[in-house]
């Protein structure tokens, strides 16, 4: 018997493939040949080689940058992903309450990241703002605008009651998934909390941490606009992250070759780090099975 094909499935798919081309291909097919060349203006392009590559990865601007930038994705993933599972894991699985605590729960993803940046900016100020007026009344020193270890206190918080709803809710639906037997089993055997958490619980949920990490980790790697909203990337450097340095340099500076090979190293280092958790991740998880 010969099978008959049809094509047809292709035209439904050939928007997407148009809509993925012209979002993320042809950009990076640009910013490549930008990170190779040199420009003056008038259109007059000279070719550079790998130039801006090795100017980039010999330069202590971007190695400071990139070391804020892996510190704050470190505190992020250490704050938020605990406190997510921890929230999860006291929220109701019946009745009326559960819809009230998941639309909480949801409201600050509905917000955009400059308000957030905004809203926070102005929450902080330690003149009028609730927060710095509160913590300077506790008789604690706090001016974000001019201490670096206050401005990032500000930015980590930020980013924790922006994006921690996002793990609560991953993590709320890997628990409703587990059945009700689990808990049975467990009630029968006299398991403690501590018991029910390590051994149903958390590994039943190991697949949705696993994607929660990630998507934490590709965001707070690859923040901007909450951050430069806020602070501007000051006291000083002290919160100009990897990603407002790019800017700087690109439309600040005018440095497109640096700026084009900074984002190519920027995107393959995302990209890298992505691949060997998930691997390792899903790894790991295949030989616990």
């Amino acid at each position: 018997m010969t099978k008959t094909w049809n094509n047809k499935a292709w035209f439904m798919v050939l928007p997407v493939l148009l809509l993925v081309a012209f979002n993320a291909v042809i950009p990076l097919m640009t910013v490549v040949n930008y990170s190779v060349q040199e420009t003056f203006g008038n259109n007059l392009f000279f070719f550079e080689g790998v130039r801006w590559y090795e100017e980039v990865l010999a330069s202590s601007r971007f190695h400071a940058a990139l070391g804020r930038q892996f510190l704050f994705t470190f505190i992020i993933l250490a704050i938020e992903i605990p406190l997510g599972v921890a929230v999860a894991l006291a929220m109701p699985r019946s009745g009326p309450w559960v819809s009230v605590c998941l639309v909480f729960m949801a409201l600050p993803l509905l917000v955009p990241w400059n308000v957030v940046g905004a809203m926070w900016n102005i929450f902080a100020l330690p003149d009028i703002g609730l927060l710095g007026r509160s913590i300077n009344a506790l008789g604690i020193d706090y001016n974000f605008t001019q201490q670096p270890l206050s401005a990032w206190f500000t930015v980590v918080l930020m980013d924790v009651w922006h994006w921690t709803s996002l793990v609560v809710l991953l993590a709320y639906a890997g628990l409703r998934s587990i059945p009700d037997a689990y808990y049975q089993a467990a009630k029968i055997d006299g398991a403690s909390r501590l018991a029910v958490f390590r051994y149903i619980q958390l590994p039943k949920m190991s697949r949705v941490l696993t994607i929660a990490v990630l998507l934490r980790f590709i965001d707070s790697f690859m923040i901007y606009t909450e951050p430069f909203v806020l602070t501007g990337g000051g006291p000083g450097n002290a919160t100009t992250f990897l990603s407002i340095d790019l800017v700087k340099a690109a439309l600040g500076e005018f440095n497109l070759g640096i700026a084009a090979a900074m984002s190519i190293i920027y995107f393959l280092m995302t990209l890298l780090v992505c691949w060997v958790f998930y691997t390792a991740m899903t790894n790991y998880y295949d030989g616990e099975r």
